[in-house]
């Protein structure tokens, strides 16, 4: 029974703040977070074709990651405002048409500027998704449950991310980049289909417009967990972008290896997700500490024994299952600490995480590049030992909060 303390989830109303679970709808999300993320990183694994056949560099090719980035970071600061009362079923069935659009006008673009559009739109698509993804699941599934759904949601994403590269280099040899992009399309049309019959209404009150994710920013304890979340990931990704070079200079892999290893770490990975519900359910914040601080050993460890390709892998291993599985206890958080915000607080959440990346991706290139790969994993190291210490300090917070 809901009391005039219980949090309910923004736009929802008492009789449908604790749904019966609606698991067909989550699973329906989770795939469509697969198709999403493997449309995001299709081109890692193209750029050559697509350069020669475009007629442009493969620098230039590499940018349709960063438009959609881009877009994404946009989208998700605006998506609430603008959308306004617009029911979140239609919101999240026009977006997914969104998607099918984007893989048909890549598939099919005759220029690089039209390419570029499609991939624009798919930007569109991943800031807006995320953006909704926490408090759709918290309209799908009973408030006990939340952080399920979101281990689902986001095991569709290390899916994606464990096959997007190597599908796409695979289908590419056989049916040319075109081809590859546009087997997204049956996928995506199959999600639309799921979605449309599994997806309930989700109707907004007036007050979902009335919220900008720049107001969050007036509670101490918003400002302390996306500073935990901005450090972490930009710790995450100075390293792990630099992966490859290391393992090729430092470890000295040969291509099987490595690519034995980049598998290893996407299976730990999607492991990790189906583990981590436990830990967020029954102890979150010292979850979201201990992530972070492990992974700051690992970098360290990796500057002393990263000549050993088998604690190389060890390691990695491990990283891979900690780093991938920490959004589910991040998307979690703000479940809880926004219930009544959760799709400004998602729109906030995926702008900060999109620019950590680009941040963290950056500084661990200049480092990298200026001292080497043991200057690069020393700031990443640093980093998550600071993201440790913002989480526990967003632990404090929100106890004095709770008392």
């Amino acid at each position: 029974m809901l009391t005039h303390d219980t949090p309910v989830a923004e736009g929802m109303t008492e009789a449908t703040a604790s749904p019966a679970a609606n698991w067909g709808g989550v699973f329906a999300l989770s795939l469509c977070v697969f198709t999403l993320i493997a449309s995001e990183f299709m081109p890692v694994s193209l750029l050559t074709p697509i350069a020669n056949e475009l007629h442009i560099s493969e620098g230039q090719a590499g940018q349709a990651i960063s438009v959609s980035g881009a877009f994404a970071v946009l989208t998700s600061l605006f998506i609430t405002a603008i959308a306004g009362r617009l029911d979140r079923r239609i919101l999240l069935l026009a977006l997914t048409g969104l998607m099918i659009a984007s893989g048909a006008i890549v598939a099919t673009a005759p220029s690089y500027t039209v390419f570029m559009i499609g991939r624009a739109l798919i930007g569109i698509v991943i800031g807006g998704f995320w953006s909704l993804s926490a408090a759709t699941a918290m309209r799908l599934v009973p408030a006990q449950q939340v952080p399920r759904a979101l281990a689902i949601l986001n095991g569709g994403n290390a899916l994606a991310t464990v096959v997007a590269a190597p599908l796409g280099s695979f289908l590419g040899g056989i049916i040319g980049w075109r081809g590859a992009f546009f087997c997204v399309v049956p996928v995506a049309v199959a999600v639309f289909v799921w979605q449309f019959i599994s997806l309930p209404s989700m109707k907004t009150e007036a007050r979902a417009t009335s919220v900008h994710v720049f107001y969050l920013f007036r509670r101490p304890v918003v400002c302390l967990g996306m500073a935990a979340v901005s450090v972490f990931f930009m710790g995450q990704f100075a390293l792990f972008t630099y992966l490859r070079p290391f393992l090729e200079t430092v470890t000295r892999v040969d291509l099987t290896a490595l690519s034995l290893i980049l598998l290893l770490i996407g299976v730990t990975g999607f492991i990790g997700t189906l583990l981590i519900e436990r830990f967020v359910r029954n102890d979150l914040y010292r979850t979201l500490i201990v992530i972070p601080a492990i992974m700051a050993v690992i970098a360290a460890a990796l500057i002393g024994f990263g000549a050993s390709p088998l604690v190389t892998a060890a390691l990695l291993g491990v990283w891979g299952l900690l780093a991938t599985s920490a959004p589910v206890g991040w998307w979690t958080w703000l479940s809880r600490t926004m219930p009544r915000d959760a799709e400004a607080g998602g729109g906030l959440m995926v702008a900060v995480v999109q620019l950590a990346i680009t941040i963290g991706a950056t500084v661990g290139g200049v480092l990298f590049d200026a001292s080497g790969y043991q200057a690069t994993f020393g700031a990443a190291a640093v980093l998550l030992v600071i993201a440790a210490w913002l989480a526990a300090k967003t632990a404090q917070r929100a106890a004095l909060v709770a008392s």
